[in-house]
């Protein structure tokens, strides 16, 4: 089965937004990580219309705000499969997100997060996203 997912690449002027995940949902409940700074994703769920709405929704948990504008819906998606032992305990096989470019229109000190997976958000300046990629795949 597949799970389908959303993410934001969320950026105002030249900074792009960034949250510290510190607990993953494994739909069976909550499991403690490290934690790590990523963009926003989540699962879409049974309740959201469509891939908007999800978006929309994981927006709003993950950040507290609903001043967003949907700037594009990327067309390329991230596919993988689940290891076996994680099939078993969520029930999916495969998951697939799409990904869109998200401008926020508020203000950044507004922003908190509703979300008990967030414990921390904030933009940083273009230049050091595109480095930490590079450092990532590199």
């Amino acid at each position: 089965m597949l799970r389908r997912a959303v993410g934001a690449i969320v950026f105002q002027g030249n900074k792009f937004l960034i949250v510290h995940k510190t607990n993953i949902n494994t739909l069976e409940g909550k499991q403690i990580i490290k934690g790590e700074w990523d963009f926003i994703k989540g699962g879409v769920e049974e309740n959201d219309k469509d891939l908007y709405d999800g978006l929309l929704r994981e927006l709003h948990e993950e950040t507290g705000s609903i001043e967003y504008k949907v700037v594009k819906e990327f067309q390329e998606k991230i596919r993988f499969d689940f290891p076996s032992e994680i099939e078993v305990k969520i029930g999916y096989a495969k998951q697939e997100t799409t990904m869109f470019l998200v401008e926020f229109l508020g203000d950044i000190n507004s922003l908190s997060p509703n979300d008990n997976e967030i414990s921390d958000l904030k933009f940083i300046e273009k230049d050091k996203v595109v480095a930490k990629i590079r450092k990532i795949i590199l």
